[in-house]
């Protein structure tokens, strides 16, 4: 016998339709990470603000740069976004096999926040963007809704700071990659 096959909660997230990628372009502010991630956990005394900027490669792939600070530092990360079959479904490659992460766009307006999912395994993350860096109550409350609807709580949503953000990294602090 088979075994069954492996839990994917991601399946069961319904991406956003109807939206243009090109909509999502430019800036956006790391808001909250809802993740049972211990590493976020143990660390999140020292969360630093974060922004992305996206641009749309060809009709359906995103490429991402994350700006954040690591040893007050500005480093730039660049990822891309793949598309899948499924509209709002993408897929970001690590190094090797086993680093593939599934990301579907859970909900966005694209004057003010978009809601991603990420799935590395049998691990599950939601990250909140906003066009600033503070949103407001009710987009904060859809956040919420859609942490508990993939069995995370606010025991393990975290806040990024509002402040400190870099727009740039030099050359020499730039990774292609994961993150």
């Amino acid at each position: 016998r088979r075994p069954p096959p492996p839990h994917r909660p991601l399946e069961k997230v319904a991406a956003q339709e109807g939206l243009s990628l090109h909509q999502l372009s430019g800036k956006w502010f790391l808001v909250s990470v809802a993740s049972r991630c211990s590493y976020l956990g143990e660390h999140s005394h020292q969360l630093e603000a974060t922004t992305v900027t996206m641009t749309i490669l060809d009709v359906q792939t995103l490429a991402i740069s994350t700006f954040r600070k690591l040893d007050n530092m500005c480093w730039e990360i660049r990822q891309h976004y793949l598309p899948t079959q499924a509209p709002g479904r993408f897929l970001l490659k690590g190094e090797g096999d086993c680093s593939k992460v599934d990301v579907v766009l859970g909900e966005a307006d694209p004057s003010s926040f978009i809601i991603f999912y990420y799935q590395k395994g049998h691990s599950i993350s939601v990250k909140l963007y906003g066009r600033t860096s503070l949103v407001g109550d009710a987009i904060v409350d859809k956040f919420e809704q859609h942490v508990r609807a993939v069995g995370l709580s606010e025991d393990v949503t975290y806040y990024f700071p509002t402040y400190g953000f870099c727009d740039s990294a030099d050359e020499f602090h730039i990774l292609d990659g994961e993150l």
